[in-house]
């Protein structure tokens, strides 16, 4: 039987199996035919701890049992408050810095980016300056999929059909190591025409390749929106929660933005949730005896308890466990093995941060529509792994309950993959 089930990101007509799992339990997914796959890309970068964490599994249905859902305007609950004090506690702080104050849930991170956008717009238009509108954003990013945060990611094939409702932005170039000056002299340029805010994902870029760049520049970034009053946004959405080493990639370079979306790891990756922090200038300026000055954004879920309650489950265990200690071996075992990976002549520019680790197969066929994508994903699979590689990229994000013996299956694969699909020389 045809299922009439429409999934993101699939090319139906390539008739490709989609395999149906059944249950899951850590790092290991179990299909409907009795086989396993490791999930080597936490299941498109949510799952921290691992499928199934019996805590926060625990905490999701304590809680169903108690509040299910409930409006979120004007109408609070205490997982909901009980979190917001979290993220304020384990936020980035530095010396000197306005600390993030304020949290906004929503349900995605795509909508965390979209109200980070509209809180952006919403402060300089209270404050008078409507005029102040035009976003600034980083060449190969990726921020989502709805209208807005499409806008601010990179132009093509994935968001042609809707060119003509995109809203136009400017376009500072990606700090590759022979263009660091070229992208920091482009933003000073961009802010001194005072542009709403610039936007950027924190050291690594997830969907445009998962490119890497030093802390160091994150920081001279934030520096320059600074000394030209720009609202600095940062997207944690993908980075946030260890996959960079620390809770917050932000953390690395010693920046609290202005504006912080974070998303898929909030829960460990259990249920979804989203939430924007904000500094409190942009929550005051929305604060006011004028009901029209209130922030216009909601959704039917916002704050949903079932979901807070997870997220309460997941602070805890970074309060309570050695989360960033297992990171860290993780991290380190990645980095013995890519680096001996690297040494293969199918494979070039292997690149770390954390947990995250991507390296580039020497292919005649590189493109993002080309086939070699597509039939890297299904010889992973008859090895029991679940990969995605972005065209000729293959990276890796998994969760932190990996263990060594699953490390070297899945680097035996990709040595694998270089023998059958390395270009020849």
């Amino acid at each position: 039987m045809i299922s009439p089930v429409w999934h993101p990101f699939t090319q139906h007509g390539l008739g490709e199996p989609i395999p149906q799992v059944v249950r899951a339990e850590g790092a290991v997914l179990h299909l409907r035919d009795g086989s396993r796959l490791i999930d080597a890309i936490s299941s498109w970068w949510v799952t921290t701890h691992g499928h199934c964490n019996p805590r926060i599994a625990a905490a999701i249905a304590a809680q169903a049992g108690t509040l299910d859902q409930l409006i979120f305007a004007g109408y609070t609950h205490e997982p909901a408050e009980e979190v917001a004090r979290g993220l304020i506690d384990m936020a980035p702080r530095a010396p000197g810095q306005p600390e993030l104050a304020h949290v906004f849930y929503s349900d995605s991170g795509s909508t965390a980016v979209e109200v980070a956008l509209k809180m952006a717009l919403g402060y300089w238009y209270n404050l008078g300056s409507p005029e102040r509108h035009r976003i600034l954003v980083m060449e190969h990013s990726y921020h989502g999929d709805t209208i807005g945060t499409m806008s601010v990611g990179a132009r093509g094939v994935y968001n042609a059909a809707w060119a003509p409702l995109l809203f136009d932005v400017g376009t500072i170039p990606f700090p590759a190591p022979d263009a660091e000056q070229a992208c920091l002299d482009a933003l000073e340029a961009a802010c001194a025409e005072r542009p709403a805010a610039f936007i950027v994902e924190p050291l690594v870029l997830g969907a445009g390749g998962m490119l890497v760049y030093p802390p160091r520049l994150l920081q001279e970034m934030a520096a320059i929106c600074r000394r030209h009053d720009v609202l600095f946004i940062v997207d944690e959405v993908m980075t946030g929660w260890g996959r960079t080493g620390t809770l917050f990639a932000c953390e690395q370079a010693g920046v609290v933005p202005d504006i912080m979306a974070v998303a898929k790891g909030i829960t460990g990756g259990a249920i979804p949730l989203a939430a924007t922090l904000a500094i409190a200038p942009v929550f005051d300026a929305h604060v006011s005896t004028d009901r029209s000055r209130l922030f216009y954004h909601s959704s039917s879920y916002t704050a949903n308890a079932i979901a807070c309650a997870a997220a309460a489950a997941n602070l805890a265990i970074w309060r309570e466990e050695d989360v960033i200690g297992r990171i860290a071996a993780l991290a380190r075992g990645i980095g013995t093995r890519l680096a001996e990976l690297a040494r293969h002549p199918a494979f070039t520019n292997p690149r770390q941060a954390g947990t995250i680790a991507a390296i580039d197969l020497v292919a005649t066929d590189a493109g993002y529509l080309s086939d070699l994508a597509p039939r890297l994903r299904a010889f992973f699979l008859e090895r029991g792994l679940l990969l995605r590689p972005l065209g000729n990229t293959i990276y890796i994000m998994p969760p932190y309950c990996l263990d060594a013996d699953q490390l070297d299956m899945i680097f035996a694969a990709l040595a694998a993959a270089g023998e059958r699909f390395g270009a020849q020389p």
